[in-house]
């Protein structure tokens, strides 16, 4: 099964609270990681893939490489195949950290890494995965997957945000974890909501 994800921002202590513009209701960060770690792997399987569209860790601890090693550790944690979209907070010293220490699970590598985007058809859709929203113009059954923008939502009906903190999980007939990925009904509840949604104000 596939799931999608972004912004997680692990390691970003200036998100908790109302330090920053984006905040997260957490004391620290090791319960920020904690609830996150928790809610991803009660939905996600080591036979599943999460599609984290950029922006995975923000960790000043330095030399760099101790900054990387514990960022490998913390993904490590987290169950499932990870295909990593690079984020504008993405330092490539990570991306190459993770892929030097790659490894197989259920004969497939733990970490993917794209630069810019991916693209894979879902459900008769075209899922269109970045990290920044992209502006699509007039499209049928094409959806932009993305993040960046966190607690905002794009005034289009195709650009979807699936950022931890989006606030399209309202379109969702429950409530979502802080931090589990959405699944693939996820994203189609989203998109349909959304669609609906903007139906309305004609």
């Amino acid at each position: 099964m596939k799931f999608f994800t972004s912004d997680t921002h692990f390691f970003h202590k200036e998100l908790l609270k109302d330090k920053d513009f984006a905040p997260r209701n957490f004391d620290n960060i090791e319960d920020m990681h904690a609830a996150i770690i928790k809610n991803w792997n009660n939905r996600v399987t080591d036979r599943d893939t999460v599609y984290h569209l950029g922006d995975v860790a923000l960790n000043f601890v330095r030399p760099e490489k101790r900054a990387n090693e514990q960022i490998f550790r913390l993904l490590n944690s987290l169950n499932g195949h990870i295909v990593l979209i690079k984020g504008n907070h993405d330092a490539r010293s990570l991306f190459k950290y993770l892929q030097a220490n790659n490894y197989l699970l259920n004969g497939q590598s733990k970490f993917q890494f794209h630069d810019v985007g991916t693209i894979i058809k879902m459900n008769h859709r075209q899922l269109i995965m970045s990290h920044y929203p992209i502006m699509l113009g007039i499209v049928k059954q094409v959806i932009n997957l993305h993040g960046h923008i966190h607690h905002y939502s794009v005034n289009i009906k195709e650009n979807i945000n699936v950022g931890v903190d989006t606030p399209e999980k309202d379109y969702l007939d429950y409530a979502i974890p802080f931090g589990a990925p959405f699944s693939e009904s996820d994203i189609g509840q989203i998109i349909n909501g959304k669609k609906i949604d903007f139906q309305k104000r004609k």
